[in-house]
């Protein structure tokens, strides 16, 4: 994934991975719902994500799939947050992640469990 997504390519990407497959028109009518857009700015998005290969539109009734994982998504973008803002340091990261916040017990084991599988 070369691309980056921006917040309201997000957006979209979130609709779509939650309804896939749905066609343009009903993708339009939940970020109305949900975020206040109009059909134009939707499809203007839905546009962007298809040029990007992030999704497919297929004939008829314009059904968007998604070409990329919600996973694969967050993994590039973490990797590029921990390089962008951490200097490359997924410790630095976790420093900063912990150090305003506590964890409970249960996150702490959640975490360590996560760690020793790898």
């Amino acid at each position: 994934m070369k691309e980056k997504l921006f917040d309201s390519e997000a957006k979209v990407m979130e609709i779509i991975w939650e309804k896939s497959p749905i066609s343009a028109k009903d993708v339009s009518l939940i970020a109305a719902d949900t975020i206040g857009w109009n059909k134009n700015t939707t499809y203007t998005v839905i546009k962007k994500l298809e040029a990007k290969g992030f999704i497919r539109r297929s004939d008829p009734g314009f059904i968007c799939t998604p070409l990329v994982s919600q996973s694969q998504v967050r993994k590039t973008e973490a990797a590029s947050l921990i390089k962008k803002v951490f200097g490359g340091s997924r410790r630095a990261l976790f420093s900063a992640l912990l150090e305003d916040e506590p964890l409970s017990e249960e996150e702490a084991n959640e975490l360590r469990k996560m760690i020793e599988k790898r």
